[in-house]
């Protein structure tokens, strides 16, 4: 076992796809053979490992889930940045761009819509919870928008770390509602075309969470969703620092 123990830490971004893999082929089968496939093996895996990341943070006294475990250190690397953003670029690949322009209109509406929606939300819920400062409003606005603008927003305005880390914290629960509720409610709200996937990308913005949600719904919206999502983050990172944290300094009267 301990020489078991020494390969698996050695090649622990193998492992760390191998473990995820398992998972996931796991998740599947139950989702098959326990809920006649009503509820997607994408969420009940998302369920589980979230489970297994908080138990492995309390077992190993860390921070990082089952990446603290000497044997699970690979998760760090998988489940890090880099990997995510090339996730979400490569999903882009397999959209037709013929499609893309055929719904251009509706992706920008969807932006601005999302954009506009969630920042407010986010400042509403900061407002609620005693922040009367407008660095700090907007940051936790953007947050709301997604966990990536709200550090940049905050990082550009001058917020305080515990403000950026509320930020961060928002879109990332922003973030495993859409991946989760997503194929549970697709049909209900009619998510079932490129150019639906597309409105969605754009009012959800969460990239990671759009992409997961929608590879747990159909495939084939995946890449039409992404498109959005990703302009959703690009548009967000530069509105929300400078156009809405100027009106809220005008309302604000500072």
């Amino acid at each position: 076992m301990e020489e078991l123990e020494q390969v698996l830490e050695k090649n622990g971004l193998i492992f760390a796809f191998l473990a995820v893999g398992l998972l996931t082929w796991g998740t599947d089968v139950l989702s098959k053979k326990a809920f006649s496939s009503k509820i997607p093996g994408s969420a009940l895996a998302i369920f589980l490992a979230l489970g297994m990341g908080y138990l492995g943070g309390l077992i190993a006294d860390g921070e990082q889930g089952l990446a603290d475990l000497p044997v699970f250190k690979g998760l760090s690397i998988l489940g890090g940045g880099m990997f995510r953003d090339f996730a979400i670029v490569a999903t882009v690949t397999g959209a037709s761009f013929l499609l893309i322009r055929k719904s251009g209109w509706i992706g920008f509406i969807s932006l601005i819509l999302g954009i506009g929606v969630f920042f407010i939300s986010g400042v509403a819920l900061a407002w609620a919870m005693g922040y009367r400062d407008a660095v700090s409003l907007c940051t936790l606005g953007a947050g709301a928008c997604t966990y990536i603008v709200g550090p940049v927003t905050g990082g550009a305005l001058g917020a305080s770390s515990e403000v950026i880390a509320l930020s961060i914290a928002t879109g990332v629960v922003k973030t495993i509602a859409v991946t989760i509720l997503t194929p549970l409610l697709a049909k209900k709200i009619g998510l079932q075309s490129p150019e639906s996937a597309m409105a969605f990308g754009g009012i959800m913005g969460t990239s990671s969470g759009v992409a997961a949600g929608l590879a747990a719904t159909h495939l084939s919206l995946v890449p039409y969703g992404s498109v959005t999502a990703t302009f959703y983050t690009g548009l967000g990172c530069l509105i929300c620092p400078s156009l809405f944290y100027l009106l809220l300094s005008t309302l604000l009267g500072v």
